[in-house]
């Protein structure tokens, strides 16, 4: 958990230090925005514009856009879907300003112009974010209910340490994470120290290589109790995807 300096206008040109503390933020799994809940959305968008200028997209996913440079062969250009705010012009323009004569891009989703050039640039993050507005103490309720309607926004006040549950879920579901609870032969489950995983690499195979590389090598097949199994303990193998909160217990080669 790192707690950044507060980023000011102009910061993705190096002011206040700026590019320091946004590098820093490029490297994160998921990103707090805390605002004052008085003046949220002024600060929200100078905050949003400094980091897009920096290459990092909060809580957009990558276009689904395949782009390939050739070295010769010209612009070939294919889409999937109905592109509503692109053509043909448009696309070969972009491409000239970054003088690329020659590339097959395949839109697989109606992407803009800002989407295609993310893709060329190629060096853009994408990271999921949470606006944390503080200060709710300071509104009325009525207020705290038009609050409510911002996007991957959570109210909260820190000075009384209200709805602090409501972030620690927040984080836990844009982190995108599982708990797994691991089982000694013959032992209870050990439930005080998960071995947590990201959801879209929760296979006995991830769980097993993120204990220990050598694991794989003994491993026969696991037991599994939890939500992922029709049966309660259930045998699988190394492709079984794991769902939070299951136990698992390695069963080794003889």
């Amino acid at each position: 958990i790192l707690d950044l300096p507060g980023i000011i206008e102009g910061a993705k040109d190096g002011k206040g230090r700026g590019r320091q503390v946004i590098a820093v933020a490029r490297t994160c799994s998921l990103i707090f925005l805390v605002l004052d809940v008085l003046k949220p959305l002024t600060h929200k968008a100078v905050i949003e514009r400094e980091l897009e200028g920096f290459g990092i997209r909060l809580n957009k996913e990558p276009p689904n856009i395949l782009f390939r440079k050739k070295d010769k062969g010209g612009i070939n250009m294919t889409n999937t879907v109905p592109l509503t705010n692109l053509d043909q012009d448009i696309v070969r323009s972009i491409l000239s300003e970054y003088r690329i004569a020659s590339a097959d891009i395949s839109f697989r989703c109606d992407a803009t112009a800002d989407d295609l050039i993310d893709v060329i640039e190629g060096n853009r993050v994408y990271i999921p974010a949470v606006y944390v507005l503080n200060k709710i103490d300071q509104i009325s309720i009525e207020e705290l209910d038009m609050i409510y309607k911002i996007p991957h926004a959570v109210p909260i006040s820190a000075h009384h340490e209200w709805n602090f549950d409501e972030l620690l879920e927040k984080m836990w579901e844009y982190l995108n994470l599982v708990r797994i609870y691991t089982k000694p032969k013959g032992q209870l489950p050990d439930y005080s120290a998960p071995v947590v995983l990201k959801r879209d690499k929760s296979t006995i195979f991830d769980f097993c290589n993120s204990i220990h590389k050598g694991i794989l090598k003994e491993f026969a097949y696991a037991n599994v109790w939890g939500s992922s199994v029709k049966h309660n303990p259930q045998k699988v193998g190394r492709d079984h995807v794991l769902l939070d909160e299951d136990v698992v217990s390695i069963v080794k080669k003889k």
